[in-house]
């Protein structure tokens, strides 16, 4: 279990769907109904076309590394080096995560590597997406 001191998100009813979905093992998305225009962060209206009209949806998990950088300095919850990234997921948007379950090193971190989403628990409550090489164990 990561280390406790890991900064904890408070879901707000904005985004407690994604929230619910995480600790299901599941990544929850939107659309818009207006415009099926799909983003990330979860907001209530849709960032392209500022309609309300907005639908959760659980997302395939998978996702391509976009781009990334390798942090050597301690921070609370993270053992160095970890990955900073962010992901391009199958359904368009990008979001900020880590990459887990392979060396933290260039030569590992290949862009355009193929990602899927993993939920590790950051405790009772909260899980994190993190992304993992596609067809790893880890």
């Amino acid at each position: 279990m990561p280390d406790p001191k890991r900064a904890r998100p408070q879901p707000t009813p904005e985004t407690r769907h994604y929230w619910e979905g995480a600790k299901a093992g599941e990544l929850r998305l939107q659309r818009c109904d207006a415009c099926n225009h799909t983003y990330f962060p979860p907001r209530p209206f849709c960032p392209a076309c500022a309609s309300r009209a907005v639908s959760v949806f659980r997302a395939s998990g998978r996702a391509r590394l976009y781009s990334y950088v390798i942090s050597h300095r301690p921070a609370p919850g993270f053992t160095p080096p970890y990955s900073i990234a962010v992901v391009e997921l199958e359904e368009g948007p990008r979001m900020m995560t880590n990459i887990v379950g392979c060396p933290q090193t260039p030569e590992a971190l290949v862009l355009d590597m193929p990602v899927e989403v993993a939920f590790p628990p950051l405790d009772d409550d909260i899980s994190l997406p993190v992304f993992r090489p596609a067809g790893s164990a880890a």
